[in-house]
């Protein structure tokens, strides 16, 4: 843009190729972001809380995605609107700093946007109600400290951990067996987990798929699951305290790097340059016999002479097995990786107390589990499903249920669903707006309206009447001074949610507040939007 000056001194604005841009200003600038903000909130408003509904997305390729899990959904949708946008991103980065809620915290953003505009129209400065959110999000984080429980657990005591990963799963399709899905994710959480550090490494972790069982029949190994088989049919199919070679070098003779021929005229040294590589061979398949391995797991390929002689030595193998399945393998069986022939020593070798290969239905698709190991910090969970959506919406919760297990053990405080922790401090901020005397009261005021979107969308959601339930439920609140009321949305007849042992994580929820109250104060001081105009 460019500056430029009229006779009289005043400076004005000529915008570069001005036809072709389009310009909004001031208030009708925040209304238009507002609106945009609200859109994207309105539609994952439907799939919050155990009632909730999936979305299902067709990516431009043909590839069907069903989904319950806000970042998922958001990240599938092609957004063009840049506010829709920040809306995406604030539901990845509460993905990824905590896992779970990030449906509620977009929900929550388009509650302070539908606010705002209230205030706007009201001819309130969009920076007051910024600073008053700011002060009410501060109060209503403090709140959630008071209102927070801590609970123990212990390795033998893991329930409370599994009580708060079923809340979790309860929203997701999965849940008519989040009881063994919720086990199975603390089960594996704390396989993995450093309890002194308090620090879980998500990526020893590994969540497997395969199309067909029933879902029931998803289970967790204490060792890694490899879909490969042995190289040869005829090689044994289990194999017990297993010594595993892990190497990263080819089986086969090696191949000079520069062009070479080598021309052959007589029969006699076709036969030498045979025996020749027969030898190397044998030679390889010995040097693994002599240190003592029992299996060998080969990054690359061998040849069918290969093969052969492994098969007849019997030294069972398996090829093509990926890089990063082969450092799993090495964790799991304390083994290191070998990268030459030369290098191999005893000490190299990975200890497993059972390597089997299971096969599956009718179909000739089988897979190597690697079970018992020396270090049992690696582990898979294997997940079976009528489909491939099926499955991949599983893995999804199952992520989720990880996240949420690995937050308690990182900080084992909770608060309580079901919108009870929403309702309480919604109650707490309007207590405390009468102690503000400026503009600022009116937007900590809005404030505590927009909290009461998360409870009322989840009293919608099941069924219920919204505005009834919701005031009912608060006026309970404020009666019993009871912060664990919230909406019974599985209509179990009690508001208490400690009797319906619904949790959340603490660190997740107040995560909620400040993420969608940095992203509504950001969209409220834009006043000027220029972008390109379509043609």
């Amino acid at each position: 843009m460019a500056l430029a000056f009229d006779e009289f001194g005043r400076p004005f604005i000529i915008i570069k190729e001005q036809e072709q841009k389009t310009r909004l200003r001031g208030l009708e600038a925040q209304k238009a972001n507002i609106s945009a903000g609200k859109a994207i909130a309105r539609i994952l408003k439907t799939s919050l809380g155990p009632k909730g509904m999936d979305k299902m997305l067709q990516s431009p390729d043909g590839d069907v995605t069903i989904t319950n899990d806000g970042a998922t959904i958001l990240e599938q949708m092609d957004v063009d609107n840049q506010i829709a946008k920040l809306m995406v991103e604030l539901s990845r980065s509460q993905d990824y700093e905590i896992g779970d809620g990030t449906t509620g915290v977009v929900v929550m953003a388009g509650a302070l946007l539908e606010q705002a505009e209230l205030l706007l129209e009201r001819g309130i400065h969009p920076i007051r109600i910024a600073e008053g959110y700011e002060m009410a999000s501060r109060i209503a984080f403090e709140h959630m400290e008071k209102i927070a429980q801590k609970f123990d657990y212990g390795v033998s005591n893991f329930e409370p951990l599994v009580q708060t990963c079923m809340t979790t799963l309860s929203s997701k399709i999965v849940n008519r067996c989040k009881r063994n899905l919720a086990e199975i994710a603390v089960k594996a959480v704390l396989a993995v987990a450093d309890l002194e550090r308090k620090d879980v490494n998500l990526d020893l972790i590994k969540v497997e798929g395969k199309v067909g069982g029933k879902l029931e029949d998803t289970e967790l190994i204490y060792g890694i699951l490899v879909d490969k088989d042995m190289s040869h049919p005829q090689m044994p199919k289990q194999i017990e305290d297993a010594k595993i070679a892990i190497l990263t070098c080819p089986f086969e003779p090696p191949k000079p790097k520069t062009k070479h021929k080598v021309d052959i005229d007589t029969v006699e040294k076709f036969q030498n340059l045979r025996q020749q590589e027969h030898k190397y061979f044998d030679d390889m398949v010995q040097q693994c016999k002599d240190v003592g391995a029992t299996l060998v797991i080969c990054q690359w390929g061998f040849d069918d002479e290969a093969n052969h002689l492994l098969m007849h030595r019997n030294l069972p193998a398996v090829r093509w097995v990926g890089g990063v399945e082969l450092e799993l393998i090495a964790i799991a069986t304390g083994g290191r990786i070998v990268p030459r022939f030369q290098e191999l020593t005893p000490e190299k070798l990975g200890k497993a107390g059972l390597v089997r290969e299971k096969a599956f239905g009718t179909t000739k698709d089988r897979m190597l589990y690697i079970e018992h190991c020396a270090n049992s910090r690696a582990v898979t969970i294997f997940i079976r499903g009528g489909n491939k959506m099926m499955i991949e919406e599983t893995k999804r919760s199952i992520h989720d249920a990880l996240c949420v297990a690995r937050n308690l053990i990182r900080n084992n405080r909770i608060v309580y669903g079901g919108g009870s922790a929403e309702i309480s401090c919604s109650i707490a901020v309007e207590a405390a707006a009468d102690r503000y005397p400026g503009v600022e009261q009116y937007a900590i005021r809005a404030f505590a309206d927009a909290l009461d979107a998360v409870p009322m969308a989840l009293a919608e959601n099941s069924g219920l009447q919204p505005i009834e339930t919701l005031s009912a439920v608060k006026s309970q609140q404020i009666k019993e001074n009871n912060p664990y009321c919230g909406i019974d949305c599985n209509d179990v007849g009690t508001n208490d949610m400690r009797e319906q042992n619904v949790f959340e994580t603490l660190i997740g929820k107040q995560q909620q507040l400040l993420l969608a109250t940095q992203v509504v104060k950001m969209i409220l001081k834009i006043d000027d939007v220029i972008s390109p105009s379509e043609y």
